[in-house]
């Protein structure tokens, strides 16, 4: 999850990425400059589709899913770099989401050999091979015969905004460069950025950015309480945990007084920073006391 304010974010940041896709032919065309193809129609895109598959098996939203003409399915995803296991960990995550894909596409009622191809896109602001090159592409080929590919049309790509687009397409390049840096350099770059703006000035996706925002702060501050309550004797337990609810209930009415009084930036920095919730709760008990 992000940490910007909303008026920060950029196309880079996966919340923006998935509002500006939703423009349909936005979407298609920055998926004709990626893969350097052509796409007649593509359905409707999903804002960061679900997919949950297994019994009590984790699901996953994608940031960008569609589907063309010819049935290819294209599943793009924003990656800024996290700590080293986030990116270590890429690999695998490409072909768990590959497997979900496939399996949504089976309970859909297709056999196996009417799977639709498929390409798992990552756009990454960072070198995940460390080799400098703007593109990775993996299919399965043979390692006896590399010219022997296993023809399963399933197709991984890794973009490196920080690459070498000296060979690299003009449009591509240019794509890149503006996701890197925020500055447009073509017609099309231009078009996006002022899909970002648009984007930035709808005042329910700024609503729906800060319930994640704060849900994201809230469950860090719930996964250190649990640490801290490690090693405490059990017949505490039950006393701590009504006092946690009694707090979320507290920081819920909190936040239902600031925003109506559309105090949004006091709702972050609260939820960073446990001194000044503490300052505002002072604030909200005084309100609710009939003080000034």
């Amino acid at each position: 999850m992000n940490q910007k304010k909303f008026e920060e974010l950029e196309l880079k940041d996966d919340f923006i990425f998935g509002k500006v896709m939703q423009n349909k032919e936005i979407c298609k065309k920055t998926l004709e400059i990626l893969l350097g193809i052509e796409i007649e129609e593509i359905a409707y895109p999903e804002r960061q589709k679900a997919i949950e598959i297994t019994y009590q098996g984790k699901s996953v939203r994608l940031d960008m899913y569609v589907e063309d003409d010819r049935e290819i399915v294209y599943n793009a995803e924003m990656q800024q770099k996290g700590n080293s296991d986030v990116v270590m960990q890429l690999p695998k995550r490409s072909r768990y989401y590959q497997g979900l894909i496939d399996l949504n596409l089976i309970e859909k009622g297709a056999t196996y050999d009417k799977l639709n191809k498929s390409y798992v896109i990552f756009i990454c602001t960072f070198d995940p091979f460390g080799m400098g090159k703007y593109q990775y592409t993996f299919q399965n080929l043979c390692r006896e015969n590399t010219e022997l590919a296993l023809e399963d049309e399933a197709v991984k790509i890794f973009f490196n905004t920080k690459g070498n687009y000296e060979d690299a397409p003009k449009e591509l390049g240019k794509l890149l460069a503006y996701i890197e840096t925020n500055q447009p350099e073509s017609a099309f770059t231009e078009e996006l950025a002022h899909e970002v703006t648009c984007a930035k000035q709808n005042k329910k996706w700024r609503r729906e950015y800060m319930k994640e925002l704060i849900y994201y702060y809230d469950m860090k501050k719930e996964a250190r309480r649990e640490g801290r309550k490690e090693g405490i004797e059990e017949g505490r337990k039950e006393g701590k945990q009504e006092g946690r609810v009694e707090g979320k209930q507290e920081i819920n009415r909190l936040n239902q007084y600031l925003a109506g009084q559309n105090r949004i930036d006091d709702m972050i920095r609260a939820a960073r920073d446990e001194a000044y919730q503490k300052k505002l709760l002072d604030e909200f008990h005084n309100y609710e006391a009939g003080g000034v």
